[in-house]
């Protein structure tokens, strides 16, 4: 258990740079373009992890329809409103807006998966997400001015979250019955499939995507690194702490895209950013410390 968590947070730490990687390579390339371009990368490396077990291990169909449902969600769906909504906001509110993913999780987990949080925990999610808050809206309840100008992007954004807590529930059933890596290979498979007309349609109506430096070193990072890597690593997790605990330590994200902000963008870094953070981390402590009890 300890090292599931150790795992997650280091896994939540490398996805909070997906977002400022994300944003320079759409400089050069189409959102659904280097959606296709990531998850193929992706799905290469994840078939090639999982080898013969691709075709050794025979999924019942209700199992294949819903590995392909968390292929076109949480892989093609999750992809493209994410890449448009950071092509129409920033990529720091694409960081803190994945706080929809966590909350939802938390949400449903118990509804759809019969998940319990200990009382540690669940004071440990709570804190967790009133720390993120406070980051996210810099300590005004509901949408600061710094949000309101990209709602259209903010929103595509919140949706993708959305899509990433769907491709969770899907997959924690599947994950106790399939090896983590078949499971996650089959579906960055359908995710491509999924993706393929969007990317098709995005290059018959706009200019063509141009390959430069940046933008291949940005699909490679974002296909083997935080495709492949990400959610073979968030699979593994899912299989051993379950959907709800899972999701607490998201909250890592919002935090350090708005260190990434300070440090990278040249934001302000404010008493609500740091306020937030020690409340995330406090937060974390406790549901770690639950979770080793419970």
């Amino acid at each position: 258990m300890p090292s599931a968590y150790l795992v997650l947070i280091l896994a939540n730490l490398v996805f909070a740079t997906s977002y400022a990687v994300t944003r320079v390579a759409l400089d050069d390339v189409g959102p659904a373009t280097l959606g296709l371009a990531r998850g193929a990368i992706g799905a290469a490396v994840l078939a090639a992890w999982a080898g013969r077990g691709l075709l050794g291990v025979k999924l019942s169909n209700p199992d294949r329809w819903r590995v392909a449902s968390m292929g076109v969600v949480g892989f093609a769906g999750a992809f493209a409103l994410g890449n448009w909504g950071i092509a129409r906001s920033t990529a720091s509110n694409a960081a803190l807006l994945i706080t929809v993913e966590p909350t939802s999780l938390l949400l449903l987990s118990p509804l759809l998966l019969g998940e319990r949080l200990t009382r540690r925990e669940a004071l440990g999610a709570a804190l967790a997400l009133v720390g993120t808050a406070v980051v996210v809206v810099n300590g005004i309840p509901g949408f600061t001015v710094a949000l309101v100008p990209h709602w259209r992007g903010d929103l595509l954004l919140v949706l993708s979250g959305i899509a990433y807590a769907a491709y969770s529930l899907l997959g924690r059933g599947l994950l106790t019955r399939y090896p983590v890596s078949v499971v996650t290979a089959h579906s960055a498979v359908w995710g491509v499939l999924a993706m393929a007309p969007l990317a098709a349609l995005e290059w018959r109506a706009g200019p063509a995507p141009a390959w430069t430096p940046r933008a291949v070193g940005g699909a490679l990072y974002l296909g083997v690194v935080i495709t492949a890597l990400g959610y073979a690593a968030w699979n593994w997790c899912l299989e051993r702490v379950g959907a709800s605990r899972v999701a607490i330590f998201v909250n890592l994200q919002p935090l350090v895209g708005a260190l990434l902000g300070v440090w990278w963008l040249g934001e302000a870094l404010t008493a609500f950013t740091v306020a937030g953070g020690i409340a995330i981390l406090a937060g974390l402590h406790l549901a770690v410390k639950g979770g080793r009890r419970g």
